[in-house]
């Protein structure tokens, strides 16, 4: 090949390319892996990518945290390198989001589990520790529940109004917004776990299981719940401030704020690595994050951050991700998990 006619194919790749990516050819420049997504899987993430900057001469990712919800619309907005390469989060992809994906040219997503997490209740050393049960939990935190044989707007202002036994503290709960992993999860195992409990809306769930979903996932509105954005640090920080409340969020804060916080029994269980790791505790939930395919080989190293973050060093049982509160995959499904993600084997749905 000729220098001219070169020129020309280096001229139209790069064309091609910029095209493919939705892209001047200046941002084709970007060397950096982008991480967004769940507040509970960054401080995991950021572990990893300060490892990864560290020991390759890939420089290190960046990690935002964005909340779970936030961070994949943010990844389903399209292929190219204005969108993020990486989305960690705090449940499983919903089928709803993997179709936003589709429609928007992402269709190629691989899926990687990283690990377990309990969600717990937890309030400051300073006070009694507070020991619930599901159903208390939603009649404290239920926009409506049920008195009377009806359902009526929540009337319970303090924790003993719902139970003679717990304590007389008002009920103030702070709490992760619509957008946060932790939040879907919270209403899914423990508000309507609460709420299967309830004769009631029990009878509810098996005449209409869309209503009753619509009941026990709705928290109230008036000044109970309070959300603390995707920050779970700034609610350790109430905590602290107000030992009377309560804040719900990942273990791995609990186990890095030990010194000053506590963890409320549930169902008589508490939020330890072990109880989480056995099921015991109920309250607990799969942790993931999700690699855009079409941006490797494009965008560097991120094979090379799949290769580190999967890797019994970092994921394993005495993994530097545990020291950190992950709860760790069993090693049989580590190594299926790595072999898939280094295999770049694309997700599939029901």
């Amino acid at each position: 090949m000729n220098r001219r006619c070169a020129s020309e194919f280096v001229s139209g790749l790069t064309l091609a390319l910029a095209l493919g990516f939705g892209l001047a050819s200046p941002a084709l420049a970007r060397d950096q892996i982008r991480v967004v997504g769940s507040s509970t899987v960054f401080p995991f993430a950021t572990a990893v990518a300060e490892r990864f900057g560290r020991s390759t001469a890939f420089r290190t990712p960046v990690v935002e945290s964005t909340g779970t919800g936030g961070g994949l619309k943010l990844f389903c907005a399209g292929v190219g390198l204005q969108h993020p390469d990486v989305s960690n989060a705090s449940r499983r992809i919903k089928k709803s989001e993997v179709e936003q994906c589709f429609a928007n040219g992402v269709r190629e997503i691989v899926e990687v589990r990283i690990g377990y997490d309990g969600i717990v209740i937890a309030n400051s050393k300073r006070a009694r520790r507070f020991e619930l049960h599901e159903e208390q939990i939603f009649l404290a935190l239920a926009k409506q529940v049920p008195v009377a044989g009806k359902l009526v707007p929540n009337p319970y202002r303090r924790w003993r109004d719902i139970v003679p036994t717990l304590p007389d503290f008002e009920i103030e709960v702070f709490g992760p917004p619509p957008t946060s992993g932790t939040r879907d999860a919270f209403v899914e195992l423990a508000m309507e776990g609460g709420a299967k409990k309830i004769p009631l809306l029990e009878a509810l769930r098996a005449r209409d299981k869309r209503a009753f979903k619509a009941l026990a996932h709705a928290i109230r509105e008036d000044g109970a719940y309070i959300e603390a954005g995707e920050n779970d640090n700034l609610i350790v920080q109430k905590l602290e401030a107000n030992p009377a409340a309560l804040g719900v969020f990942g273990f791995s804060f609990l186990d890095q704020n030990g010194d000053r916080l506590q963890g409320s029994l549930v169902g008589g269980r508490t939020p330890s690595f072990e109880n989480i790791t056995s099921g015991e505790y109920g309250i607990s939930r799969s942790l993931y994050f999700y690699i855009k395919k079409a941006h490797v080989g494009v965008v560097p190293g991120i094979v090379e951050y799949l290769r580190e973050f999967t890797s019994a060093r970092a994921m394993g049982e005495v993994g530097y991700l545990a020291d950190k509160g992950l709860i760790p995959l069993p090693a049989p499904e580590l190594r299926a998990q790595r072999d898939a993600a280094l295999a770049l084997t694309p997700l599939s749905l029901p």
